[in-house]
């Protein structure tokens, strides 16, 4: 009966260490899943960061535009003064 307690016992032991072994596992499982969950938000504030300059240079370009069509309006009303205006005070 000495030998049947004492294996229970190392059993009991062996299950105890089997339980707390799962739950670290589980424990470790959850976290490298917020890691991966991390990573991809880390993907994603740069792919916002890299968003947010393509606004800028799209901004840049909407101004570089705006000022050449400015210039090109500017430019014809010239060129149209100059075809309208009679000969004479040219």
């Amino acid at each position: 009966m000495e030998l049947f307690e004492r294996l229970v016992n190392e059993q009991l032991k062996t299950m105890d260490r089997l339980l707390f072994l799962q739950s670290e596992i589980e424990r470790c499982q959850e976290i490298e899943k917020q890691l991966i969950e991390l990573q991809q938000e880390a993907k994603l504030q740069s792919i916002q960061e890299e968003i947010q300059q393509m606004k800028r240079q799209l901004r840049e370009i909407q101004q570089t535009f705006e000022k050449q069509t400015e210039e090109v309006i500017l430019t014809y009303q010239n060129q149209y003064r100059r075809t309208c205006e009679p000969s004479s005070t040219r």
